[in-house]
């Protein structure tokens, strides 16, 4: 089963228990009501297996051949393909060879076929200005994430940021600090967040790298979807990122940073707190529970879009970075300029295979090889050098005469200066025989 029919059994398992009104777990399996209804019916008569899709693992009735895709492509690249402002769109060029090669192939087909061959890209065009939007009706549906950076210390402590989440339909919040925007800062965030409440359905971040980046290139060319580390592991949740493109389209936590850069400076002056320390354990202890009992207010609806953690998911899994080497032909890998000696899964070069590194927040470091984990030791070739040897000091004695630093000389009878022909004269018939 994929993981968002297992999302679905869970949505639905609240719904049996009476816990989820079956209008908002259609809201939340982004189904009509009507499909929930017939999910439903077939989760109570089979339970969770019966929401396994019936087409899974079957071949499509209609699939074209490789023969028709290949010579299609060909088609598109000889006549309809070339630069962005020449080439022909999936849809045009679906008309064109219907019409003059009588090749019939629907345009969302030849879509997934030119973005898997690089000869067509995605152009997405910027969402036309609307009015001031309003909370969202359900706690979880969206949560806004972003760092402010202030004097939270005033003169006793180093500048520091504040990472914090605020709920768009309730003003629920929950922050730490950090001495930088780093991903491991939101992780812990958001981890908390989960811990707590469950794993929300959308996050609402600005342009950092941190949370979404530009399309490279290739990307650009494949119509590949650009991701983060910190996008990977929110996609593995299932946690929608909504990059704002401004700072008051994200303005209800920017009005929330505003509020802490007077109340918090205040209170952790009066705390005595200096430490990111002591202040991440004062707000999780006291500050917190204070500030949303006085300003979280309660949502428009009543039903709780956060979605529960599945339990074959461990969140150590998911929240540590991960990316793939390429293995030498000695089984080594190189990673973060360390030499990693992986443990010989054959006989034979593994003829630059690639292996996945995973690495947590404590710098625990995890191979997979062919989706297994494999034994590493780290070589003596990722080991720091030796700091250099001191220079001796110069000495203010006078240095020694070169006549008296010079050896002595050989003698005109020493063996050095004998001829080769006169080497060994001197010695027995039979050591001259086996010389």
């Amino acid at each position: 089963m994929s993981t968002s029919e297992l999302k679905r059994g869970g949505v639905l398992a609240r719904v049996k228990a009476a816990t989820l009104s079956l209008h908002s777990a259609a809201a939340l399996m982004e189904v009509s009501y009507r499909q929930a209804k017939r999910l439903y019916r077939r989760y109570r008569e089979e339970g969770a297996r019966g929401l396994k899709h019936r087409s899974a693992g079957r071949e499509p009735n209609r699939a074209a051949t490789e023969k028709i895709r290949r010579r299609v492509l060909a088609l598109v690249r000889a006549k309809y393909g070339g630069a962005i402002d020449v080439r022909f769109g999936p849809t045009l060029a679906a008309e064109h060879l219907a019409s003059e090669d009588g090749i019939t192939v629907d345009h969302e087909t030849l879509r997934r076929w030119l973005l898997a061959a690089g000869l067509w890209s995605r152009a997405r065009k910027r969402s036309p200005y609307r009015r001031r939007r309003e909370r969202k009706a359900h706690f979880g549906e969206l949560v806004q994430l972003d760092g402010s950076f202030h004097p939270w210390f005033e003169e006793r402590g180093p500048s520091s940021c504040l990472l914090t989440l605020v709920d768009d339909a309730t003003g629920r919040s929950f922050g730490r600090f950090g001495a930088q925007e780093t991903i491991w800062a939101a992780v812990a965030v958001l981890r908390h967040w989960i811990e707590q409440y469950g794993i929300p359905r959308a996050l609402y971040t600005d342009w950092k790298n941190v949370y979404v980046r530009a399309a490279t290139p290739a990307e650009q060319v494949t119509g590949a979807e650009p991701l983060t580390q910190f996008g990977r592991m929110c996609g593995t949740l299932g946690i929608q990122i909504i990059p704002a493109s401004s700072p008051q389209a994200k303005g209800r936590i920017e009005r929330n940073h505003g509020t802490q850069q007077d109340r918090l400076v205040k209170k952790l002056r009066r705390q005595g707190i200096a430490d990111l320390e002591r202040a991440n354990a004062y707000l999780e202890t006291a500050y917190w529970a204070d500030h949303n009992a006085r300003f979280a207010r309660p949502p428009a609806s009543a039903d709780d879009y956060h979605v529960a953690r599945p339990r074959s998911l461990r969140l150590d899994t998911v929240f540590r970075l991960e990316e793939k080497r390429t293995v030498s032909n000695d089984w080594v890998v190189r990673y973060d300029n360390r030499f990693l000696q992986l443990a010989r899964q054959s006989g034979q070069a593994p003829a630059r295979s690639t292996v996945m590194v995973a690495e947590d927040v404590a710098g625990g470091i995890e191979i997979r090889y062919r989706d297994r984990v494999v034994r590493w030791t780290e070589t003596a070739a990722s080991v720091a050098l030796p700091p250099p040897r001191p220079r001796l000091a110069v000495s203010s004695a006078p240095r020694p005469s070169v006549a008296a630093a010079r050896r002595p000389r050989a003698s005109a009878d020493h063996p050095w200066r004998q001829g080769f022909k006169n080497i060994g004269l001197d010695l027995p018939l039979w050591r001259v025989a086996d010389r």
